[in-house]
Order: C-alpha cells, then sequence, then structure tokens
C-alpha cells in the first residue's frame, strides 16, 4: 500500500454529513494507484441522511473530486503520512512516523474524552463504508492489505467506534494474520495502545514481534526511532521482557548513530529521557557526540530537545559543547531580534548545569539581552542571569547588562514568581553587583508573607539569608539607614544555618586534596594545631582554621581564647571550579568575600597548584609560603 493518508482521507470524505446527503466515493482515492486498480468505478451515489443535529459532529473536507485531480494524486508520490485521530477539519495534523514523533507530543491523547458521532453517521460507517473497503483490499498483495486494514483501523481510532464492536475486532484479527512488515507492527502497536491501553494484548503480541526483529539486527535509523516511539508509549519498567528488549535495542542502535540525521537524534534523546534511560550511558554520550557533528543542521526546537533531554540525562561531550561555542555566538548575535528567547534561556540553563564558562556564548547572551530584555519572559531572563551568577562571569557589557536588568524588575517586578525573583537577585551579589533598590520590597512582610503562604523551599529561604548577609557585610552603610522590623530578623535568625553544609551554597571539601594537605600541614606547624569543617556562626563552612596570638606565633585549640588573628585555608578541589578553566563558581568567590568580611584572613591552596608539587619538601615548602609569606624558611628539614 503505498499511501496511508488516502484511505483515513476517503474515510472521513465519504462519512461528511451535508445538508441534502452524504455523497459516497466508490473510489475512495485509495485505489487512485496506477496498475492497481484501473477498473475502479468512480461514479458515485447519494445516501440520504438526516441532517445533523448534534453540535460535535466532526466536518470533513468536500469530497467533490474531478477525475484530473485524482490522476495527480494518483501519479504523485505516495506522503509516509498517518492523519492523527483528535482533530476536527481545520486543524487536522499528520503524524510522522518517519520521524519517530510521539503521538502525544503530536497532539494525540489515548484515552481522552470523545463525542460520539451521529447514530446514523457511524451507523453507515460500520455497515458499509468499512466493509467495502475491506473488500476491495481483499485482492491487494498481504503487506498492502496489512498497511491499508491498519489505516482504516486508526481511521476508527478517529472516528471514536468502540474499541469492543465487532468491526473493530474483526480489523485487529486480520491485521495479526496478515502482519510481516515491521512498519506496520510499530504502527498497529500505537492504535492498539490508543484503542485499549499499555495492557492491551495486540500490544504485548507486537511487542513480541519487534523483540524478533531486534534480535534480528537489521533495524534502520529511522526504525530504531520508530520502535523507541512504541516503547515510550507502553514501557513497563516491571517487565523483565520489555527491560530485556529495551537494553538490546540500546546496543543496537549504537551501531547506527553514526548514520543517524539530525531530526533522529533529537528524538531518541527526548524518547530516552521519557524512558529515563539514565544508564544508558554509552549510547548517550554517543548521541551526544553524533549532535556535535549534526549541531548545524539543527533547528532552534532541536537544539532545546537536545540540550534539555542532555540535562535531564546528566550527560555532556565536550565535542557538543566546542559546537555550540561556534555556531551559537554567531546565531544569537547576529539574529538579535529573531532569536529564540527559550532557545537562549536553554543553552544558559544547559551551561550552568555542566558548570561550562564559555566566553563566547556568555557575551552573546549578554549583548542580546541588552537588545531584547523585554521581549523575554520572567523565567527566561532569569535562567541568563542566574547562570552567569553561578558561574561567576561579569559580561564586558554589564553596565548596560543590569541597567537593563534593573529596568525589567522595575517594570515587571511582579510578574516574577516569589522564588524565581530571589534566585536572580541572590545570583547579582555572586557578580558583586548588590539590589539595594529591592532589598525593601524583597524584605517587606508582604512579601515575606507571600513566600511563606507558598511553602517556600529550604534552599529558597536560605538564599534570603545570604542576601541579607551579603547587603550587611558589603553595604553596611544601606543597612545603617534601614531599620529591619523585629519580624525580619526573627525569621533570619530562625534560618541563619539553612545554607551551611548545602551543595547550593557552598561546595564540600574534597577529601583527597584534604588527606594530601593534612600530612603536610601537620609536619609544617608541629603538631595538629588547626580545625577542620568549623562552622562560623553566619553559616559557613570553614575547611581549615588556624589562630595566632598577638606575636604571630600558632596557638593550640586549647588556647584559642587568646586568639588575636585567624586565619582560613580553603582547599579549592576541582569541583569549586567551573570547567576546565580556574575560575571558581560564584558561590565560592561569594563565600570567601563574607569571610573576609568576617574579619577572616582566607588563604587559598587550589588543587593545580598543589598537585603539581611532587616532592614532600616542594609541598611543605608551599604551606609554609602560603600561611608564613613575611617569614623566612628556616634552614632545617621539616
Amino acid at each position: 500500500m503505498k499511501s496511508l493518508a488516502r484511505v483515513s482521507c476517503s474515510v472521513r470524505a465519504a462519512c461528511q454529513p451535508t445538508s441534502a446527503g452524504l455523497p459516497l466515493n466508490r473510489g475512495l482515492l485509495l485505489f487512485g494507484l496506477s496498475g492497481r486498480c484501473s477498473n475502479v468505478d468512480l461514479t458515485c451515489r447519494t445516501v440520504v441522511v438526516p441532517r445533523p443535529c448534534v453540535a460535535a459532529v466532526r466536518h470533513f473536507q468536500s469530497t467533490h473530486v474531478k477525475a484530473a485531480v485524482v490522476q495527480q494524486v494518483s501519479a504523485a508520490p505516495p506522503p509516509s503520512l498517518m492523519p492523527l485521530p483528535g482533530k476536527r477539519g481545520a486543524e487536522l495534523t499528520v503524524h510522522q512516523f518517519d520521524r519517530g514523533v510521539l503521538p502525544e507530543a503530536a497532539g494525540l491523547s489515548p484515552h481522552s474524552p470523545y463525542t460520539q458521532p451521529h447514530s446514523s453517521i457511524r451507523s453507515l460507517f460500520e455497515g458499509e463504508v468499512i466493509p467495502e473497503l475491506c473488500a476491495r483490499l481483499a485482492h491487494l498483495p498481504s503487506s498492502d492489505r496489512a498497511e491499508g486494514l491498519t489505516t482504516l483501523l486508526g481511521a476508527c481510532v478517529e472516528f471514536g467506534l468502540d474499541t469492543r464492536s465487532p468491526l473493530v475486532c474483526r480489523l485487529m484479527d486480520d491485521i495479526l494474520q496478515l502482519l510481516r512488515d515491521r512498519d506496520v507492527r510499530v504502527a498497529l502497536g500505537d492504535l492498539a495502545h490508543a484503542l485499549g491501553g499499555c495492557r492491551s494484548a495486540v500490544v504485548a503480541e507486537v511487542l513480541n514481534w519487534v523483540a524478533m526483529a531486534v534480535e534480528e539486527d537489521v533495524l534502520s535509523p529511522s526504525e530504531a526511532v520508530r520502535l523507541y516511539s512504541l516503547l515510550a508509549l507502553c514501557y513497563d519498567p516491571g517487565s523483565q521482557q520489555q527491560t530485556l528488549l529495551l537494553s538490546t535495542l540500546h546496543r543496537r542502535t549504537q551501531r547506527l548513530v553514526h548514520r543517524l540525521k539530525a531530526a533522529q537524534v533529537s528524538d531518541l534523546l527526548q524518547l530516552l529521557l521519557r524512558l529515563q534511560q539514565r544508564q544508558a550511558i554509552s549510547l548517550v554520550l554517543r548521541l551526544s557526540h553524533r549532535a556535535s557533528r549534526v549541531f548545524k543542521a539543527f533547528s532552534d526546537d532541536e537544539v532545546i530537545t537536545v540540550l534539555s533531554a542532555l540535562t535531564g540525562l546528566g550527560q555532556h561531550d565536550e565535542e557538543l559543547l566546542a559546537a555550540m561555542e561556534k555556531h551559537l555566538p554567531g546565531e544569537i548575535d547576529l539574529l538579535r531580534a529573531f532569536c529564540d528567547p527559550e532557545l537562549i534561556g536553554t543553552v544558559m540553563e544547559y551551561c550552568m548545569h555542566i558548570k561550562c564558562r564559555s566566553e563566547a556564548i556568555f557575551e552573546a547572551v549578554a549583548e542580546n539581552f541588552v537588545c531584547n530584555a523585554e521581549s523575554h519572559t520572567s523565567l527566561q531572563i532569569a535562567k541568563q542571569i542566574i547562570a552567569m551568577g553561578s558561574l561567576n562571569y561579569l559580561p564586558q557589557c554589564s553596565s548596560q547588562m543590569f541597567k537593563k536588568l534593573e529596568s525589567v524588575l522595575s517594570t515587571r517586578f511582579s510578574q516574577f514568581q516569589p522564588r524565581s525573583l530571589i534566585e536572580v537577585l541572590h545570583a547579582c551579589i555572586h557578580l558583586e553587583r548588590f539590589p539595594l533598590n529591592f532589598m525593601s520590597k524583597v524584605f517587606s512582610l508582604y512579601f515575606l508573607q507571600r513566600l511563606q503562604g507558598k511553602a517556600a523551599h529550604q534552599g529558597t529561604l536560605g538564599q534570603l539569608t545570604q542576601l541579607h548577609l551579603s547587603t550587611s557585610l558589603e553595604c553596611s552603610y544601606y543597612w545603617v539607614s534601614v531599620s529591619p522590623s523585629p519580624g525580619l530578623y526573627s525569621l533570619l535568625r530562625k534560618n541563619v544555618k539553612c545554607f551551611s553544609m548545602d551543595e547550593a551554597f557552598e561546595t564540600p571539601m574534597e577529601c583527597l586534596l584534604y588527606k594530601q594537605v593534612k600530612g603536610r600541614l601537620t609536619q609544617l606547624l608541629g603538631g595538629k594545631l588547626y580545625s577542620t569543617r568549623t562552622l562560623t556562626h553566619c553559616g559557613y563552612t570553614i575547611d581549615v582554621e588556624i589562630c595566632f596570638d598577638e606575636k604571630g606565633y600558632v596557638l593550640p585549640l586549647s588556647q584559642w581564647d587568646h586568639t588575636n588573628r585567624r586565619m582560613v585555608l580553603c582547599l579549592d578541589g576541582q569541583n569549586r571550579y567551573c570547567s576546565n578553566t580556574h575560575h571558581l563558581l560564584g558561590k565560592e568567590a561569594t563565600k570567601r568575600r563574607h569571610l573576609r568580611r568576617m574579619g577572616y584572613e582566607v588563604v587559598q591552596i587550589p588543587y593545580f597548584e598543589f598537585e603539581k608539587l611532587r616532592t614532600e619538601q616542594e609541598q611543605v615548602q608551599y604551606l609554609h609560603n602560603k600561611i608564613f609569606p613575611t617569614i623566612f624558611k628556616f634552614s632545617r628539614k621539616y
């Protein structure tokens, strides 16, 4: 059967209600195939039916087709399309099976309520149209007949026939007896799922056939996408058979990745995310690598799909990042007024997820924000600012960017959700930009009550606390002129520790780096004259703390009451830096500024400096130079 669309179009055309009657085209366009049904009777008869009086009846297009049009349609290449159920005439869309589009994504709701058509039309549909089409399909080859019957079954779904009706059952039985083509099996699986749900016997039988086809290892890229689409509809994690089938399909698909087109890569990543296949790391990484090769061919929507799927699956590829840095800045910069803001937000969210501090991307995004911030939604604005703050990136046009942000917040303050607004303001303090003009609004009793009324997350209260701490430590002149209410102080005292040891506000110390430094530090100080993982009164956790007296001698722990000077050693492992850079994350830079404001002397021990030291003597000397920079090293061995 060359055309799947013609049967359904003909069925709809045959069943169109009119004021006078219902023309039934016996040719039904189905048999406009050259060389197969040359003797088809194209005459029409009129079947008189009552005027439909149900407002919800589905109206289809006119059935008046001239002979020339029929010939033109017959000569045209057959489209690989299938009508979707649930659409009215003007809204009718098509389901592209060869692209692996999921029925649900395309608008198919398998169990959505349906208004039954007029009883006279339905009886005509069941009593004359389908039986006549089945009779004409009987003379076709088995594969074409199976495809045609599958299309008729789709028309039954679209027309809202009862899944337990004899006609539907007969169609399904006839198809099961004729199935040879895997493509038809997948289409039948979609229809069976729409008819009977995941537990349909037909779905189970189709999955058995699919398992056999996968074992034979004769899949094409389009078939792999369609099989994933079917599994996404009816996958049961508790089924051992389906789990094994999916695992085998992963291995087979890995061999096809190099042949996938851009749209197929996007579809597969989306389907893997829907199937929650985070353990399929090898396949996801191969798809990510393939995405870097075909990145230029992606549409904006496909880029959004790919990056969102990789974020959900928790994987990323360096080559994909390189492709993004090569192609995205030009698109964002040159097409400023036309670039999809959702694409920009998704790109920034992905960069934040993988800790990628890409100067090329961030500069283009900042320039686009200055020009087009008014056209962005509050959530899209939040994604851009939060990513820059989290990765501690201050663009070259930062003055214009923050002026624009202040203007947007002033005019659209009420449009931001409380949590989203706090996240934006919290990101600003990482870049040493303090939102003083909005502090009175954020710390007003009305806003705090609104925040608590929405069951604020503990992290949001932590951000609010750190926002208050930042402005009070770094903008003391502002808080002197403002007298916050006792209720505010009570709220902040209650949640002052809610960001301590929380990875959203500070990164835990790496155990391996601590073990390497610990022995050399003990050797340098002549004992364990330091404390680790100390909690400050403001909620920060200190990696290593050393106390000195007035003469600069290191004090033992028992004499810390006589402390004159406190030193903090920040053992900065790789997880405290942006990926492949020596730039601290925004939260770590803020923590060090606050510790200095609180009176601590902050000394950083970066992993990339300490790992270069090979000998024990070099490591001890390095710590000596860091802790005692003004004291000459004594000529003795440590």
